[in-house]
């Protein structure tokens, strides 16, 4: 059987996406992407969105569907960014970009000021901090940071700029929602 994720809501809701089956890949569930979007209902709206960690796509092919402006995606596995490219090319979606490297590769070349970031590694790689630290600088003042773990996430080490305004759980995973204060 195919792996795919379903789009929850917006202009591609219902639409189902295949994703190739990678270690680690895991995409974030339902019912954490609707809370997620829930949240961010009026600032994904026109939103430049970066995604740190896209894999299966599910949180970048969401903000899309729901509005964002752009989207630059980054996925280092060859095998899922042709995945991706599919799936863009099958949404006809023009206003994203996919960079086929890892997220620390892809930061440095990067210089557009971000409104929404999803932060959601591979939990084995611990990258939290890492990514963190070299994405603060590309993100704006009051702009929205969603972080995904396997842990509390009281335990990440983040930029001290970074306030949690919500959190979920749903099973193992624990997300928030951070917004960068001044």
């Amino acid at each position: 059987m195919k792996n795919q994720l379903r789009i929850i809501g917006g202009e591609w809701k219902r639409r189902m996406l295949p994703f190739a089956s990678v270690d680690g890949l895991r995409p974030t569930p339902d019912r954490v992407r609707e809370t997620l979007f829930n949240w961010l209902m009026w600032d994904i709206q026109n939103a430049q969105v970066l995604d740190l960690c896209t894999g299966s796509g599910a949180l970048s092919f969401e903000a899309l569907s729901r509005g964002a402006a752009y989207v630059t995606m980054i996925e280092p596995n060859s095998n899922q960014a042709q995945f991706l490219k599919d799936n863009i090319r099958l949404l006809k979606a023009e206003n994203c970009q996919l960079k086929v490297m890892t997220a620390q590769q892809a930061l440095v070349g990067l210089n557009t000021q971000f409104d929404v970031v999803f932060l959601d590694p591979p939990y084995g790689l611990n990258l939290w901090q890492e990514l963190a630290e070299k994405a603060d600088p590309l993100i704006k003042n009051e702009a929205y940071i969603y972080v995904e773990a396997d842990c509390y996430l009281s335990k990440l080490v983040l930029p001290s700029s970074w306030v949690l305004m919500k959190e979920t759980k749903a099973g193992a995973v624990r997300a928030g929602l951070y917004q960068k204060q001044a």
